[in-house]
């Protein structure tokens, strides 16, 4: 996708938001709509009688709580794909018809509604395709449930989807609850902030407001680097951009994946600053039982899902996604590696 298509699809975002937001305000049109929120003028700092906070945010200040720091050094490598057929290894699936996968609907670049079309669009939301494209033969017969971030562990936990594709880094917490896929995106922790806000780094947040997704790991990074500022903790990252357009908050910290989406919908936003880490986004998945019976489906998906990462990865099919999707955004990048566990001999 080049970069002219990229701000056409975003500016269609932006049409539809601004019309939606005559009705029901900015912060309802980011979070019911599903659709990137609107561009808004710059004013002053927004004053006590100014928007209400996002639905569902809340402020928390530097030191209430501890960090709780999400290590990505020593991770449990993924399954390796094994020999067998889908219907070998997720039988019930197959018999199902469809392949349910948690998703966001308003991350642009990464999974989000357009609003010309309705369908959902994005790097992540057509890896999903190609996993049902393997299992059925078809693209299309794959669910897409929302989630937001906080829901991911639940939604695996319960059996409400078969896995997760929203932005998911890997870490050794994580990997506690839930099963990962072998890494299919890099992504570095970094803020996003008004141009000319004076702000090039966490040393410059003092005193200053930070948003961040409740639940995700730019929430520990808040609040272990960002000394003396307030953060903000929202549903979602677009609330945070409606938050940062509101003058509500001076920065958002998050993944520069998703970071480059935001931007690309406002035009007095800029990425700055070193990146504070280097992660892996991974389809998340419930845990094996044993996964070296073949009968544990659970086991299964992630041998399925693996066996399509080495396709993408192989064919031509990841770059040509990573190009479409980030390209004009971000430093070319080739796939990540495929890291898989030790397993005995079967």
């Amino acid at each position: 996708m080049t970069r002219r298509e990229i701000s056409d699809a975003a500016r269609r975002t932006v049409a539809a938001c601004l019309t939606a937001a005559v009705a029901f305000g900015a912060a309802g049109c980011a979070h019911d709509s599903g659709r990137p929120p609107a561009l808004v003028e710059r004013h002053a700092p927004a004053r006590d009688d100014g928007p209400p906070l996002p639905a569902g945010a809340s402020v928390e200040h530097f030191g209430e709580h501890t960090a709780n720091p999400q290590s990505t050094d020593n991770l449990i490598g993924s399954l390796r794909p094994d020999g067998r057929t889908a219907r070998e290894r997720i039988p019930g699936i197959v018999e199902r018809g469809r392949l349910i996968v948690g998703v966001d609907q308003s991350l642009f670049l990464l999974s989000f509604r357009d609003p010309q079309s309705g369908q959902l669009r994005g790097f992540e939301v057509e890896l999903a395709r190609e996993f049902a494209r393997d299992i059925f033969g078809d693209p299309d017969r794959v669910e897409f449930r929302f989630l937001e971030s906080d829901q991911r562990r639940d939604a695996i936990a319960n059996g409400q989807v078969d896995m997760v594709l929203r932005s998911t880094s890997i870490t050794e917490e994580r990997q506690e609850t839930m099963a990962f896929s072998v890494p299919y995106l890099r992504a570095q922790m970094r803020l996003l902030v008004q141009k000319e806000s004076g702000i090039a780094g966490p040393a410059d947040l003092g005193g200053r407001t930070v948003c961040v997704a409740d639940g995700s790991t730019g929430l520990e990074h808040a609040r272990a680097d960002a000394e003396g500022a307030t953060l903000l903790k929202t549903r979602n990252w677009s609330d945070c951009l409606v938050a940062l357009q509101q003058n509500q908050a001076d920065a958002i910290l998050a993944d520069d994946t998703m970071l480059s989406g935001i931007a690309a919908q406002d035009d007095f936003t800029e990425i700055v600053g070193e990146p504070l880490t280097r992660e892996y986004y991974g389809a998340a998945m419930a845990q094996p039982e044993d996964a070296a019976d073949e009968s544990d489906e659970a086991a299964g998906l992630i041998r399925q899902v693996n066996e399509t990462l080495r396709r993408v990865t192989t064919d031509g099919t990841w770059q040509r996604l990573y190009d479409r999707w980030f390209g004009p955004y971000l430093p070319a990048q080739s796939p990540p590696p495929a890291i898989y566990r030790e397993e005995e001999a079967q």
